[in-house]
């Protein structure tokens, strides 16, 4: 439409064009049950928060008269060329979400450039992610020396990975209250209140009956909830294990012939560790707070692992980014790049490929927005330079948890 000079451009009613509408959206699209396990986390979700209001810990410093006036977003992630700084983050039992997810988000990612990591409680297998893939994406996997974790580094490495992340801070599955007051356990716990609920989610409903999509398919054959409890039982009885240790994490590294990144690492001496292994790089995680509650978040940790692993190999993050300039404050503080979890099975939840497409797209947007008010071309010229710790007593806003200091 175009009247008195302009092109207008009506904008559909709801349409989510930030993080957060997305987030409000997906709360609406599938039942309490599926939503406690995307959305919630360990204990008092303190991690949780803390995760989130730790980017409120910093300002932006801009530089003004910069002369730039395009931007370079593209890096290498795990030997990955990506198109931006971000990567999706591996999410387990995805067809909780949405029967398709595992393959939304590849399809989304490759579409805006980037790369996924798949979870080994994928709800499709390696084997049908690689058909469906296009590019080389990375694998997450849970520490072992042998039997299924050998197993699965040997499927995905003839499915074409060649990048493996080892996430290490699951020891023990974290005491999540959320999910069992909504009756997510093992087995689910149905109450004719949680079937009334699901009832309006027809679509959802549908497509659960229909493709029975909601198990780890590289854990366990078949299909619905039976295949979904086995791969369960597995994934604990298998890869999660407390007996675990460095020795667990160097078998791997010597029998992965590709990039091997420690996920799950919060102390710098770890960070040392892990590359005194030879392994690649580092995911400064707290599992989306769902492990440890009350510990210490990312961003938080992220300076000094940084500092410690001394650009002697990658330094990752994630948890809770919601917008492109939580990812510049990342850059700024050491982190090489970040994973996000997430937001991405919001626009999953929402629209499907198209809308985890639309989540990277808003955050890649984000990203040139903010480099270029901040004076900057490239990611790689963020430095510490660019942030400012906030002080005490300086007036913050907290918007998330619309709260004034």
């Amino acid at each position: 439409m175009r009247a008195f000079g302009f092109d207008w451009q009506w904008r559909a009613s709801g349409e989510p064009i930030s993080i957060e509408d997305y987030r409000r959206a997906a709360g609406r699209t599938v039942p309490r049950m599926v939503w406690s396990y995307i959305e919630g986390g360990a204990d008092d979700l303190r991690t949780v928060a803390g995760n989130r209001s730790a980017f409120d810990d910093w300002w932006l410093v801009p530089s003004v008269l910069a002369g730039h006036d395009t931007h370079d977003l593209s890096t290498r992630v795990a030997d990955l060329p990506v198109s931006m700084p971000v990567l999706t983050a591996p999410t387990g039992f995805n067809g909780l979400t949405r029967w398709s997810g595992d393959l939304d988000a590849i399809r989304a990612a490759e579409r805006v450039g980037t790369r996924c990591v798949v979870s080994t409680a994928s709800t499709w297998s390696v084997e049908e992610i690689a058909d469906a893939a296009g590019e080389r994406h990375g694998f997450q996997l849970y520490p072992g020396s042998g039997g299924v974790a050998a197993a699965l580094m040997r499927r995905a490495w003839s499915a074409g990975f060649r990048s493996l992340f080892v996430t290490v801070d699951v020891p023990a599955v974290g005491n999540r209250e959320g999910e069992k007051r909504e009756g997510m356990g093992v087995p689910p716990v149905l109450t004719p209140r949680r079937l009334l609920d699901v009832s309006r989610h027809p679509r959802w409903a549908y497509d659960v009956v229909k493709h029975r999509r909601i198990g780890g398919r590289n854990l366990a054959s078949g299909d619905g909830v039976t295949a979904a409890l086995a791969s369960i039982e597995v994934q604990e009885r298998h890869l999660v294990q407390s007996r675990l240790n460095w020795d667990d994490v160097a078998w791997m590294r010597d029998n992965w012939q590709g990039t091997v990144h420690l996920k799950g690492v919060l102390r710098p001496e770890d960070a040392v560790r892990a590359v005194g292994l030879g392994l690649d790089g580092v995911v400064v995680s707290n599992h989306g707070g769902r492990q440890l509650d009350g510990c210490v978040p990312t961003l938080t940790a992220l300076p000094d692992v940084a500092d410690a692993v001394a650009g002697r190999a990658e330094v990752l993050l994630d948890g809770g980014i919601r917008r492109g300039t939580d990812v510049i404050k990342a850059l700024a503080l050491g982190a090489d790049a970040v994973l996000v979890g997430r937001p991405c099975l919001y626009g999953m939840a929402v629209a499907g490929d198209r809308g985890v497409e639309h989540v990277l797209t808003i955050l890649r947007d984000e990203i040139a927005r903010g480099l270029t008010l901040l004076g900057v071309r490239d990611v790689h010229d963020l430095d510490r330079s660019h942030v400012r710790a906030v002080t005490p007593g300086e007036n913050t806003v907290s918007i998330g948890a619309i709260t004034t200091q």
